[in-house]
Parts: structure tokens; C-alpha cells; sequence
């Protein structure tokens, strides 16, 4: 289906739904219990430092249960101490944090992303307790340290029903960029639409992740992962994310476009990397190496959004030019490219510097041709540029909080119903984990403009 003219539909929420878990689809170890009563090894491991261990607890026996990973060094470890009635964070010998226990949990997890770890205790719904960055003790980002590294569980006293382990879940998702084929058109099979999310971490930038999800194109609420995208670069394990891949189907391979996210701090510039892989991206786990691209900017830059337009490569991106004080300021931006390879050769085409809180730029195939899509925070809207970053007007939709992107796809069973794909800023614990565990995963449908 070819999208019509963007400007001319009114959208508005038919679903929405809250991908949340500790884990992934993807399990290293699922096993009933019993366990140790000491802390030992699992027999598998992680591949990157954003994993979970996670035991189902019963009876209310006095005791300790402990769960988290084996490292070179000491163990990183959430300790349940029942007869104390305390919870407690332990890296190599050494207790970070601590925290009263109230009653008797029916669960304990560990969840590590990137160097930081929380502990959550499950009565009814799980609740983060307690967390700490352990890099002070061991830098779970260096391969040397995680590639021997072993999930362990333990338990003295309390009985342990199940034992989990594998890659961390989301506590919510954002930045939703649709599966292109290198035609330009979105990745559909078995009527599932392909897209990639941002995995919200129990933290800011540093604990989010990145995979490749599917929704059900009859059904908008039946949404799940299908595979986790972790990053290798500068020697170090991390979870960069906001990005994008283009399958080329005859080819049998994908280009991989990311946002350098995952070791930001405000001294450190953000950036676009890249690489091209043979290897099926769209189910398991994957560690990406990724080489920056030469984007024609002088600044930071994130959300990029690739599309071959006229025979000429088209890449959108959102260039931030300062990270404050006072606040982050931001704007979409567009280069395009001449050369075969879509990352080389990139020359500027311009940028709406008249916008300071812009992002999730995506191009979308609409009407006659292509348009780019931005979210405007300050004046809470989505905006609609060309394929040469002229501004055509806006999206007629609700604008949620946070910076919504403006995904828009065709979505229904029939594929003949534009869907605009987005998220919001509706936290998860915010008031312990603080900024960045949003968000929900809102769908709209497009009908005509009355």
C-alpha cells in the first residue's frame, strides 16, 4: 500500500499497550529449582552487560536467596536476607546498598544494564528496591571481564520454584523506526510489521538497549521482541540504540544505522555509526560492531533515518547543538548521498534550525513521494517536511508527552489503513529509577480529514 498525502488524514489512538518485562524472549537458562545454597554458576553467561537473573520464590522459610552474575574479581550480587529482613547489593565483596524488606517477596531479581544493577523484589508486581553502578568494583562493559562472567543463583532457606536468566527486558519502549526493505518499503511477512525499539533500562541513556520487534498488522496490540541488538566499539560491550536497519532482501543483508547512546555523558559527543552484516538480524542476539559514519555536522547527532529517494541515498538525522545549560537543544537535519554505499559520501542538504527541541526524524513514503517527520516539544506537534527539509504543515494527531516520533506506516489486516506508530513519557517507578524508563507504545489510525 502507498501511503496518501500525510497532510491530509486526522489521526487518533486506537491502542495502547506497555511492553514491560525483566527478560527477553531470549533465555540463557530456564530451569526449576532447587539451587546452591551458595551462590554458583548457572552454566552460561551473558554477551553483553544488559542481562537479569530472576528466581521464583515460595514458602516463608528464614534464609538468604541470592541471584546476579560470577566476575573475575568478586561476584555481583542481589542478596535476600529474610531473617534480617533486608535486601542487599554486593559487588565483589563489598555491600553498595541496602534497603528494609517488607513481608515475605515471592521473587527476586537481579538486572544488570550496563554498569548499573537493581535489585527488585516481586509481591504481586515486581518493585525496584535498591541500585547502584558497580564500575567503582569491575567494569562489566570490558569483553575480558564479561566474557568469563556466569549467572549464579543461591538459596538457604527459602525455596526456589524456577530459575531465569538471559537478556534484560524493556521497562518500556521508544523511538519505534519501521524495517525497510532497500526499496523503501516497510518489512511485512506472515502479517507481522518489522521495526526496531529502543528498550527503556531501570535508568537513563547508559541502561537502554536496543532490539527488533514485530506488531500484529490485524491486531495492534499483539506486540513482542524477536530479537536484541547490542553494540562492540572503542573496546567496550554497550547498548546503543535509536537507530534503524534496511534489509535488502536479494542480498541477504542489512544495513545497521544506531545512535551512539550508550556511553553519553554531556562531555561526550553522540554520534551516528554503522555497519553492513549477512547475518539475520530480525531473531536472536546479536553484538554489532559499527564504525562512526562522516555525517556533514560539526555537533552531536541521533535518530537517523535512510531511504533511497531519486537513485540518491537520503539521510535524516537530528542535530543537537549544544547539551546546555539550560537544556538540551536540538533540530532535524538532512545529507544525502551520490555513492552506492549510503554512509559514504554524505553531503549536506540543510537543517530547520528554527526548531531547539526536534528529534525522531523519519522518512516516510507518502503521497507522490517521501517526507520527513519530526516531534516539536516546544510546541507539542509533529512536523512534516519534503525530502529537501522544505516544511510543508503538520500532522493533525494527538501529541502525547515526552518527544513522540511520528513512525507512520500502513498498518490493518489489509495493509490499507495509515498507522502513525509512537511512544510517550509515562515512566515506570520514575521516582526511584529517575529519568528513562518510558514509554508506552501508542498506534493511531489515519482516516481522511473532514
Amino acid at each position: 500500500m502507498s501511503l496518501p498525502d500525510l497532510l491530509s488524514l486526522s489521526f487518533r489512538e486506537i491502542t495502547r499497550t506497555r511492553p514491560r518485562s525483566l527478560l527477553t524472549p531470549f533465555p540463557d537458562v530456564d530451569r526449576p529449582g532447587p539451587v546452591a545454597e551458595q551462590p554458583e554458576g548457572l552454566g552460561a553467561g551473558p554477551r553483553a552487560p544488559f542481562c537479569a537473573v530472576v528466581l521464583d520464590l515460595e514458602g516463608d522459610d528464614d534464609g538468604e536467596a541470592a541471584c546476579g552474575l560470577l566476575v573475575a574479581g568478586g561476584p555481583v550480587l542481589a542478596l535476600l536476607d529474610t531473617a534480617a529482613g533486608e535486601v542487599r547489593l554486593t559487588a565483589a565483596g563489598v555491600v553498595l546498598a541496602s534497603a528494609p524488606l517488607a513481608g515475605t517477596p515471592s521473587g527476586l531479581a537481579c538486572v544488570v544494564q550496563e554498569n548499573r544493577v537493581t535489585v527488585l523484589v516481586r509481591d504481586g508486581d515486581w518493585t525496584p528496591v535498591l541500585g547502584a553502578d558497580v564500575a567503582a568494583r569491575v567494569d562489566l562493559r570490558v569483553p575480558a571481564v564479561l566474557g568469563p562472567a556466569e549467572y549464579a543463583a543461591g538459596a538457604r532457606g527459602p525455596r526456589v520454584r524456577r530459575v531465569r536468566a538471559g537478556c534484560s527486558g524493556p521497562a518500556g519502549v521508544r523511538d519505534p523506526q519501521v524495517v525497510r526493505t532497500s526499496d523503501g518499503r516497510a518489512l511485512v511477512r506472515d502479517g507481522r510489521l518489522y521495526l526496531t525499539l529502543t528498550g527503556a533500562g531501570l535508568g537513563g541513556f547508559r541502561q537502554a538497549s536496543w532490539g527488533v520487534w514485530t506488531i500484529a498488522l490485524d491486531d495492534p496490540s499483539d506486540v513482542g521482541q524477536v530479537a536484541a541488538l547490542y553494540s562492540a566499539r572503542d573496546g567496550l560491550l554497550l547498548g546503543d540504540h535509536a537507530g534503524q536497519l534496511v534489509v535488502d532482501e536479494d542480498a541477504g543483508r542489512t544495513t545497521v544505522l544506531v545512535s551512539s547512546w550508550g556511553d553519553h555523558d554531556e562531555a561526550r559527543r553522540v554520534h551516528v555509526r554503522a555497519t553492513t552484516t549477512g547475518a539475520d538480524l530480525l531473531s536472536g542476539v546479536h553484538v554489532l560492531e559499527t564504525a562512526p559514519v562522516d555525517l556533514p555536522t560539526a555537533v552531536s547527532a541521533w535518530d537517523p533515518s535512510l531511504a533511497r529517494i531519486d537513485g540518491r541515498w537520503h539521510l535524516a538525522f537530528t542535530e543537537c547543538e549544544t547539551f546546555g545549560p539550560p537544556r538540551y537543544r536540538f533540530h532535524p537535519a538532512l545529507a544525502v548521498t551520490d555513492d552506492g554505499d549510503p554512509v559514504k559520501g554524505l553531503v549536506r542538504v540543510g537543517a530547520d534550525t528554527r526548531c531547539e527541541q526536534v528529534e525522531g526524524t523519519l522518512l516516510v513514503p507518502a503521497g507522490e513521494g517521501w517526507s520527513l517527520l519530526a516531534g516539536d516539544r516546544d510546541a507539542a506537534r509533529f512536523l512534516v517536511y519534503d525530502h529537501r527539509l522544505d516544511r510543508r504543515g503538520e500532522l493533525r494527531a494527538p501529541f502525547g508527552s515526552n518527544i513522540p516520533h511520528p513512525m507512520v506506516v500502513p498498518g490493518g489486516a489489509d495493509g490499507g489503513t495509515p498507522w502513525l506508530v509512537t511512544f510517550d513519557g509515562t515512566p515506570w517507578h520514575g521516582e526511584r529509577l529517575g529519568y528513562g524508563t518510558h514509554g508506552d507504545l501508542v498506534v493511531m489510525a489515519g482516516e481522511p480529514r473532514t
